[in-house]
């Protein structure tokens, strides 16, 4: 007999639970570019309430998704949504402060760019890296930022929820056509291609013609030596902890 393959397709399933069980206005969060050499983390944050049908046809996981299917698909999300946004935090805060809360700082710009606070943010995987470790359990504050909502992680949420699905997509699209714009300035990279991940060609310009200011520098970085002095002349410090 023919195994039955379970579909990919993600639903409104879990939203509209939540929905029911009191949160009312729900943020979808998901990030890109957490394990790249170069170029930002970001964070895309969608928000939906009761009011949102059904999600735009052909929404996944930004990775099961070709890139001409991703950008396609930005237009509708914005249209789908009640609000919709992105964040960054750079090469230099990823090396300050570690990646954890890197993503903190990008995800808190993200909601900081709504007009809306949600009630709930549904975060992929088993980890909350938005609220700080010294407020979890109340309303955690981020800088002069607004209040970080409460938070609930869901392992493959990308996969199961439209709205965290809806997040990653604009979350990809938005870097990848950064480090595209990116490469222009450091062609040797690849990173029109590659968008900072370590592909060969990407290695292999490390290797030969060393990192710039957007590797993150506090990282390994493969073919790099630690003390050795990238291009750009700044020495390559040791590699940080992830710090929360």
């Amino acid at each position: 007999m023919t195994p039955v393959v379970r579909s990919r397709k993600p639903s409104l399933r879990v939203e509209r639970s939540l929905q029911r069980a009191g949160h009312r206005i729900l943020a979808g969060m998901d990030e890109v570019g957490r394990g790249a050499l170069a170029g930002p983390v970001t964070v895309g944050v969608v928000l939906i309430d009761e009011r949102c049908r059904s999600a735009p046809q052909g929404i996944r996981d930004s990775k099961l998704l070709t890139a001409a299917a991703r950008k396609g698909l930005v237009p509708r999300v914005h249209r789908w949504a009640l609000a919709s946004a992105v964040g960054h935090a750079s090469p230099a805060e990823i090396d300050e402060v570690g990646i954890i809360a890197a993503l903190r700082l990008a995800g808190s710009r993200a909601l900081a760019a709504l007009d809306i606070t949600p009630d709930l943010v549904i975060l992929d995987g088993n980890h909350d890296w938005l609220t700080a470790p010294e407020d979890v359990g109340l309303f955690a504050y981020a800088g002069d930022g607004p209040a970080t909502p409460p938070v609930t992680t869901m392992i493959k949420a990308d996969l199961r929820c439209s709205s965290v699905a809806a997040a990653s997509v604009i979350a990809k699209v938005t870097r990848d056509e950064l480090m595209v714009s990116l490469s222009a300035e450091h062609p040797a990279y690849g990173w029109e291609e590659n968008k900072g991940y370590a592909a060969p060609d990407h290695l292999d310009a490390l290797r030969t013609q060393g990192p710039c200011e957007l590797h993150r520098r506090s990282w390994r970085l493969p073919g790099v030596m630690q003390g050795q002095m990238g291009h750009d002349g700044v020495v390559i410090e040791p590699m940080s902890v992830e710090r929360a």
